[in-house]
């Protein structure tokens, strides 16, 4: 078993019985729709699949130049979450996101029509992957938003999920980036993650920066983001 093989093993058990306990089953009448967030929980796993195994694959590795993601280990999504499709040789992870395991606060959280290609190096795929792994969990299990905040929250408070290691970091740079209807195609970026510090640490989110910060939250993690010129292909992307 490859060291992202445990990674992924690792968490979300517990992360899923707990959370199917009390909140699940009251908001299951709920309708799925809301005014906050247009998808409280997962619709059925067919919307958000892609049928060609190929495809996603190929989808995932966009992310980053070739030289790095032709090495690297390829998840894809299937019927019990996320699997390694393909091993790699350099560390690297690279998969196809879905919505949910954007911010809680995306209007398009839990949209299907999202997806996310990315490739994370050694550090992020053993301290980053496994929270879009525990999300991804809880998402399968019919979990909805509000209960998944708090069992994320309370994932971190326990040190079930990791906090950024060291040189955390990832790459954002394909073509076929798409977070959804509300923000559309992204823009080629990389992304540095890091437990929660300061915006101010970078110069982030200063006038005329280019260096962008998530604050996320629940999770004690802070994401410097740097928009980048160029694609994965070396093709400028405006």
């Amino acid at each position: 078993m490859t060291r992202i093989a445990r990674s992924l093993a690792v968490i979300a058990l517990l992360l899923v019985a707990r959370a199917a306990v009390g909140h699940a089953q009251s908001e299951a009448a709920q309708n799925p729709h809301d005014s906050a967030s247009r998808y409280t929980r997962m619709l059925p796993l067919a919307e958000y699949l892609i049928t060609d195994r190929a495809s996603e694959i190929a989808m995932a590795r966009s992310a980053a130049p070739a030289a790095i993601s032709e090495h690297a280990d390829v998840l894809v999504l299937g019927a019990r979450g996320y699997e390694i499709a393909v091993h790699g040789t350099n560390g690297f992870a690279c998969l196809v996101e879905r919505a949910w395991t954007s911010d809680f606060d995306d209007p398009d959280f839990m949209n299907p029509t999202a997806r996310e290609p990315t490739c994370y190096n050694a550090a992020a795929a053993r301290s980053i992957v496994p929270r879009i792994v525990a999300k991804t969990r809880l998402a399968f299990a019919g979990v909805g938003k509000a209960q998944m905040v708090d069992s994320i929250r309370d994932a971190y408070a326990r040190h079930e999920l990791p906090p950024p290691a060291t040189g955390a970091m990832s790459y954002m740079m394909s073509k076929e980036t798409y977070f959804g209807p509300y923000y559309g195609h992204g823009g080629p970026h990389l992304m540095f993650y890091f437990p929660k510090t300061d915006s101010l640490a970078w110069g982030a989110g200063v006038p005329h920066s280019p260096v962008m910060v998530h604050q996320d939250s629940p999770e004690p993690v802070t994401t410097f983001v740097i928009p980048l010129a160029k694609w994965a292909d070396g093709t400028a992307s405006a």
